[in-house]
């Protein structure tokens, strides 16, 4: 066993659990914070003999935020459900927690994302990076609402690679694209942010631009235009959302 807290927040996650926490059985400790499962997510996680966790859910970034305090040792490693920890990044994650001597607070870990049963590899997604490897007293998200990261001043860089399997179906892209649309627009209205039609269009179609010529998802055939679409999409119901918010509010 490594001296290592793996914290995975969940929610009906019974699909992509086993999994997930198959790929993390070698840490001393899985802590899992759930929000009201009501399929076979806990079942699934004593299983495994994680210790269970059930807090109202506010936010991602809230939810984690709680949890991280509660885990029994130093380093906090956070994995999603649909998130898998490869063979390479477990013997580095179990150096540094063995390591009384580390440099450096948290680390930033490599993701390879999948889209519809492939790995893609343009898009903007083969620079994706999240710090959930840190020390549970330096490490706490951000207040957004969205994509909220650890803060940290310093942090190094892991080789090894979280497998993300976010997107199994379109279904499942839809659905999230919808929450976190919704999601999205708090942040935006905090920010005081406005819109019209030309700002709902042009940010969509310039994510559309950015994902499919500037950072070549075209060169992922198929799935890269889909996803390029989907995430122009993505971008042009927030923006929506947020005129439709705002024109309820002051009419």
């Amino acid at each position: 066993m490594s001296p290592v807290t793996v914290l995975v927040p969940t929610f009906n996650e019974e699909g992509n659990l086993r999994d997930c926490l198959e790929s993390v059985k070698w840490a001393d400790e899985i802590l899992l914070v759930d929000c009201g499962s009501t399929d076979r997510t806990l079942e699934i996680a004593r299983e495994y003999g994680a210790r269970i966790l059930r807090h109202p859910y506010e936010n991602s970034a809230a939810q984690k935020n709680w949890a991280i305090p509660q885990a029994t040792h130093d380093w906090v490693l956070v994995v999603d459900a649909d998130e898998r920890v490869t063979p390479e990044l477990q013997v580095e994650i179990s150096r540094i927690a063995r390591n009384t001597t580390v440099s450096r607070p948290g680390y930033w870990i490599r993701r390879r994302n999948f889209f519809l049963g492939r790995e893609i590899r343009y898009c903007g997604w083969q620079r994706d990076r999240v710090l959930r490897l840190f020390e549970k007293d330096e490490g706490r998200y951000e207040s957004r609402r969205v994509h909220a990261e650890i803060q940290l001043c310093r942090a190094g860089v892991l080789h090894g690679s979280l497998l993300h399997y976010s997107y199994r179906t379109l279904g499942d892209y839809l659905t999230k694209a919808d929450r976190y649309a919704s999601w999205g627009v708090g942040d935006l209205l905090e920010a005081g942010k406005r819109t019209g039609p030309v700002g709902i269009l042009g940010h969509a179609a310039f994510r559309f631009v950015k994902m499919y010529l500037l950072q070549r998802g075209f060169l992922d055939g198929a799935h890269g235009l889909v996803l390029s679409v989907l995430g122009s999409f993505t971008v042009f119901l927030k923006y929506a959302k947020l005129w439709e918010m705002r024109r309820a509010r002051h009419g």
